[in-house]
């Protein structure tokens, strides 16, 4: 087995930053929608495909951001097996980043325009958090991951009811975060202070107004 230096690693996450910036990034798994036979798809009217697009965008700027996380994480994580976790967990983000991508053009919409900007925004957090220790980043993970999830529950609450197919992708996308968080923690990952939790939350709120939109 090959073994990698930094300045390969920092080539690679170059080439996954482009491909994730750039919405070529191509999904292991089947895509949800077509796993199992779902009830006929309803024609949304124009709000309600507005309203979808606008969810969709936003949670499609959540895995650009997830895969720059995980990049930065992998490349400042001291262990070998800490780095694994984080290399797998943006492994399995990427068929999110395919499925919401392939679902926006189904809907019509765009990504956001602003994904090169969040790109670099989260990969410096993962660097930093990085940079805290592995169990610090570890817990960075799985509050990440915990925030996400619920973020996804309440899309799923605000989707059109007939929008079978962005439901279908939530709800496979919900099970992973869950299981990200829970391997996080497991590893030996920190809880987070209680202001590092709210900065989260707020930075998290501050990027999903901006991405519905823009």
């Amino acid at each position: 087995m090959v073994k990698l230096t930094l300045t390969d690693r920092f080539l690679a996450a170059a080439q996954h930053a482009l491909e994730a910036i750039s919405g070529h990034s191509t999904a292991s798994r089947p895509y949800p929608p077509r796993l199992a036979p779902t009830p006929p798809e309803i024609v949304l009217s124009e709000a309600e495909r507005r309203e979808a697009i606008g969810l969709m965008r936003v949670d499609h700027v959540g895995e650009v951001c997830a895969q720059a996380l995980y990049e930065a994480q992998a490349l400042g994580a001291r262990d070998g097996t800490v780095r694994g976790a984080f290399e797998r967990a943006s492994r399995e983000e990427v068929d999110h980043l395919a499925w919401t991508q392939t679902r926006l053009q189904e809907l019509g919409g765009r990504p956001s325009a602003l994904n090169p900007l969040w790109y670099a925004g989260a990969f410096t957090i993962g660097l930093v958090a990085s940079r805290l220790g592995d169990r610090i980043s570890l817990g960075f993970m799985a509050e990440t991951e915990r925030q996400v999830e619920e973020h996804l529950l309440g899309h799923l609450e605000r989707l059109p009811p007939q929008d079978h197919a962005s439901r279908a992708i939530l709800a496979s996308m919900k099970e992973d975060e869950r299981g990200h968080a829970q391997a996080a923690a497991a590893m030996g990952g920190v809880e987070l202070p209680a202001p590092a939790r709210w900065a989260m939350r707020l930075a998290a709120r501050a990027m999903t107004g901006t991405a519905y939109y823009l």
